[in-house]
């Protein structure tokens, strides 16, 4: 996370590694997220992922439950945890704004 929150790359991001202007979000950026997190390639399962949690946040403003991204898509509970490591991390290779401390809290339990 550190390597993150201090890369050159990303001046947008706030202390937490989460983007603050999701609008400025790319492909390039969340492959790029996704490497200092650990995360080697970004196979078709991640984008999946990434494109479901964009798509509810700009509908609704707030984080999906990933049990439902997980079952919308017909996979086990753990399937976005299994990809990103942290739900946490999925949001934040989404390109996604700083959630709030209780949903933080979800995201980087499941």
């Amino acid at each position: 996370m550190e390597a993150l929150i201090q890369s050159p790359a990303f001046p947008l991001l706030d202390e937490d590694g989460l983007i603050l202007y999701p609008e400025q979000w790319n492909e390039s950026m969340a492959i790029e997220i996704a490497h200092l997190l650990g995360i080697k390639e970004l196979s078709p399962d991640h984008w999946l992922v990434i494109n479901t949690l964009r798509e509810y946040y700009f509908e609704f403003g707030v984080a999906p439950a990933m049990i439902n991204v997980c079952h919308t898509h017909h996979k086990n509970d753990l399937w976005v945890h299994d990809l990103f490591a942290t739900c946490l991390n999925a949001w934040r290779v989404a390109g996604l704004p700083n959630p709030g401390e209780e949903a933080k809290s979800y995201l980087n339990n499941m």
